[in-house]
């Protein structure tokens, strides 16, 4: 078939812009609305990788905290400090989380020359340092999340109408190949 009305080759493919015609338009349209959806798709699939990283890290810190709570209770039990193990310090010093720093006789510690024995008192600092963390992670996912669905909205918006534009193309098609 040679080149059609409004410039609609016999495969159907659009041509350049000098020979855009009615049904090339809506297949343009829908090509555009197609990379948006592919661009929405990606923003949503990189918050989703960043919830699951999140959703790791709040799973590390709700361990970290049983184990602070266990030593709280044995501390208590033996009226006795128990030792704050190392992972947990480098953690709570990494992400700059309050924990307690008094040591026998220093009158300024710091977090250099703190000790890493707690008595039952001195682990309600690093629990509750470690509760609000945790709870400023859900809040942080929840936030991704709310981005994912916005994003899934576009991304279905812009499938549909590219699924629209496409089918007002092959109406438009089909009424020229009916010659009406």
């Amino acid at each position: 078939m040679s080149q059609g009305i409004g410039g609609v080759g016999g495969s159907g493919s659009v041509g350049g812009v000098g020979s855009l015609g009615s049904g090339n338009i809506n297949f343009i349209f829908a090509k555009l609305q197609m990379e948006l959806a592919a661009s929405a798709k990606e923003a949503a699939m990189g918050h989703i990788s960043q919830i699951q990283e999140t959703q790791q890290e709040q799973k590390k810190v709700a361990n970290m905290l049983q184990t602070c709570r266990g030593l709280q209770n044995e501390a208590k039990a033996s009226g006795k400090t128990t030792e704050m193990p190392k992972e947990i310090r480098e953690f709570m010093d990494k992400n700059n989380l309050k924990y307690d720093l008094t040591t026998g006789g220093n009158k300024n510690p710091t977090k250099e020359t703190a000790d890493s024995w707690h008595n039952k008192d001195e682990w309600d600092v690093a629990i509750q340092s470690l509760e609000a963390y945790q709870e400023t992670l859900g809040t942080d996912i929840q936030t991704k999340m709310v981005y994912v669905q916005d994003f899934m909205g576009q991304y279905n918006s812009y499938t549909q109408g590219a699924n629209s534009a496409i089918q007002s193309g092959m109406q438009t098609l089909s009424s020229v190949a009916r010659g009406q």
